[in-house]
């Protein structure tokens, strides 16, 4: 038997997953973690109801799992940002500028009907894992 080429990524920095998949995946150089909501990790509760906040902490655990992975916010080269709300654009866009900088990776923006735990905002994201320094 081989070994597989996939690496599973776990992090208690983020919210654990609570189905059949896992926070992320390492292949090929990249990382593909699965999409972020604003669960504070350590006590699984929802951030906030303000739009803002929960792409914040969507973001930080988003960041959380990459840097498990030997990545980064700036290694980014691929989100997908589900919506339940297209009047929240803007405010999710300005969060989300702000913890980017000048990174900026290609993205998709939907609006969906529902998301988990009925939360404002999803985020997903592929990135380049790090270069080992050894």
């Amino acid at each position: 038997m081989t070994s597989s080429p996939l690496k599973v990524v776990s992090t208690n920095k983020a919210p654990g997953a609570i189905g059949p998949y896992s926070q992320a995946i390492i292949a090929n150089g990249f990382v593909f973690a699965s999409g972020q909501i604003p669960v504070i990790p350590e006590t699984g509760e929802i951030v906030s109801e303000d739009v803002r906040e929960q792409t914040r902490q969507s973001m930080k655990n988003l960041q959380n799992i990459l840097e498990a992975a030997n990545s980064s916010l700036e290694l980014l080269v691929k989100t997908t940002v589900f919506i339940k709300d297209m009047n929240d654009f803007a405010a999710i866009n300005q969060v989300y500028a702000e913890l980017l900088g000048a990174n900026r990776p290609a993205r998709a923006c939907v609006e969906v009907a529902r998301l988990p735990k009925d939360v404002k905002v999803e985020i997903d994201g592929v990135a380049i894992v790090a270069e080992s320094k050894i």
